[in-house]
């Protein structure tokens, strides 16, 4: 808390003299500033009109703007484990699989948030994965990454311009392409966030144009982006569909005003939308399938299954302790999760105070305070009951979960920078004795937003939660020595006992066997033995992450304690 109180002194008095002298320009040039302002908003108004042409040039300026930046911000290394889990989803589809064989030495090459039978698999469900995938077939995992993000400010435009005037959405989505697009763990790292966003973006968008005119092609982004939920943040996506499901009934039903017969709505809009959802339903079960020999058994529950005894939700409690192959798991799931949250209403109170400040900074930044005057507006606006709603039912899902990473709330993010900007045209009305000031504040919010990118850039800054996106590059660096040299490689991977338990090393990719550098863990004699009779035809590498970690020695037994 002392943090924040100290980021809060320091960047609250920034904001509000920022503001205070926007505000001067609208009290002292009432008329000089609307002229300025508009002949700059001007070109981007013409632009967003012409809705086809705004979509194709927020993806290229996406797609330009941040790979124009590697110097400040390169290509993000792994380091998170929930990262290696999706890279190794990426790299099985990328051979064309959903699941890898089980090994025989699995034992030593146990890694966190991965299956290891009946198949050799990530947890997670196949959306990230997908986007890696087709980053790695076209070079490098990360440009599906910046693919995924440039697809997710696209498709949170087409959402607005069906919720807002366009030069309105066209703001929605440079204010979405500046906080996601550059700067952010979303695009700086592989943990996902931008494939559950579009998801809910096809999802809230094309319901207003199925009310309006009904085209099967709206039902099929509509039905695109449940799939696209389901498959990258299912629990969120259920939640945020129960609303638009609750609307896309009623209208069904001819409940609201529609000019198109009820008969065209099944053909055109019920019938297609069913077709998919089915589809959709029975790909999730071949998914699980394939991964786990049961249709209705997810990998991330198996998963839960197998290593976990804590729970997801706040009231969960956990369960007795389970005993594990090696002093890292150990320390992981008995020591590090038990001791982080013990259903106590003082661990509630922090890990929603976690979240709050977690969430905060993913998804807004400190100019959005200066739409405090123009918020209660949004909550009064009849047009907004929907998106409130569902902005509503995903925090309270957000704040009930026990472990507070922002991306979680991933789906909500079209919805709620579809509220800020009509709490932003609404702040634009407003005038102090007949001078613009609701003018001034718009301009110095987005204007803080830029400044905090910038900003960000130059001090190679890669996401305000900075350990979200700042891997070590010394396994990489090693991963890619051992790459150049001839051979095939395993590499043993020797903890402290005081090791940090989230620098994970031991992560592979899908092929085992035939892969030319591994990482495995050290463990007791026996199983080093085993290991190394398998893989008899390798070089075998000692790493101490906790000693030196750019150094490789040849492999030698630890010598046993002198007495």
């Amino acid at each position: 808390m002392s943090d924040f109180i100290d980021i809060l002194s320091t960047r609250v008095p920034a904001v509000l003299c920022i503001a205070f002298y926007f505000s001067l320009l609208a009290i002292f040039f009432p008329r000089v500033m609307p002229r300025v302002f508009h002949a700059i908003e001007s070109f981007f108004s013409r632009l967003a009109e012409r809705k086809a042409l705004a979509l194709v040039a927020v993806f290229l300026i996406v797609i330009g703007v941040r790979p124009a930046l590697l110097r400040y911000l390169p290509v993000p290394v792994p380091g998170i484990h929930d990262e290696f889990s999706y890279l190794l989803l990426g790299d099985t589809l990328a051979h064309g699989r959903l699941a890898n064989p089980p090994h025989p030495m699995r034992i030593s090459f146990e890694s966190f948030h991965v299956n290891w039978f009946p198949t050799y698999s990530s947890k997670y469900p196949p959306g990230q994965g997908a986007i890696l995938a087709l980053g790695q077939l076209l070079g490098h995992p990360w440009i599906g990454v910046l693919f995924s993000a440039a697809t997710m400010c696209v498709a949170i435009l087409w959402m607005l311009q069906a919720w807002l005037p366009a030069r309105w959405a066209f703001l929605g989505a440079a204010l979405v392409a500046l906080k996601f697009g550059i700067a952010s763990y979303w695009i700086n790292s592989y943990w996902g966030g931008a494939v559950a966003a579009t998801g809910s973006a096809l999802v809230l968008g094309a319901m207003p144009r199925i009310i309006r005119r009904a085209r099967t092609l709206d039902a099929l982004l509509l039905g695109l982006g449940i799939a696209i939920l389901a498959n990258s943040r299912p629990y969120e996506g259920l939640l945020f569909c129960i609303p638009v499901t609750g609307w896309f009934l009623w209208w069904l039903a001819r409940k609201t005003e529609s000019p198109v017969p009820p008969r065209t709505r099944v053909v055109r809009i019920f019938a297609p939308l069913a077709v998919l959802l089915a589809l959709t339903i029975s790909f999730i079960g071949y998914y699980n399938w394939r991964l786990t020999g049961n249709a209705l058994l997810f990998p991330h529950v198996l998963n839960t299954h197998t290593y976990r005894t804590t729970g997801l939700f706040l009231w969960d409690h956990p369960k007795d302790p389970l005993e594990y192959h090696n002093q890292q798991f150990e320390d992981f799931y008995n020591g590090w999760e038990r001791e982080d949250y013990k259903n106590t209403w003082a661990d509630v109170r922090k890990v929603t105070a976690e979240k709050l400040d977690r969430g905060g900074s993913t998804y807004f930044w400190w100019g959005a305070v200066l739409l405090l005057p123009g918020l209660p507006f949004v909550f009064f606006d009849r047009k907004m009951r929907l998106p409130l709603l569902i902005f509503l039912l995903g925090t309270g899902a957000f704040l009930s979960l026990i472990w507070s990473f922002p991306h979680y709330a991933a789906p909500l993010t079209c919805v709620i920078f579809l509220l800020l900007v009509q709490a932003i045209r609404h702040l634009r009305t407003m005038r102090l004795a007949g001078r613009p000031l609701g003018l001034a504040l718009s301009w110095a919010i987005f204007y803080l937003l830029a400044t905090d990118v910038v900003l960000s850039v130059k001090n190679h800054v890669c996401d305000p939660l900075q350990w979200t996106c700042q891997g070590d590059p010394s396994r990489a660096a090693i991963a890619k020595t051992l790459s150049n040299t001839p051979g095939k490689h395993l590499i043993m991977v020797r903890y402290e006992e005081d090791h940090n338990l989230h620098d994970e090393w031991v992560y592979n990719g899908a092929e085992i066997d035939t892969a030319k550098v591994l990482w495995a863990r050290e463990l007791d004699p026996a199983q080093n033995a085993k290991l190394f009779a398998y893989f008899k035809d390798r070089q075998i590498w000692l790493v101490e992450p906790d000693t030196d970690n750019t150094e490789l020695i040849p492999y030698q037994p630890p010598q046993p304690p002198h007495h």
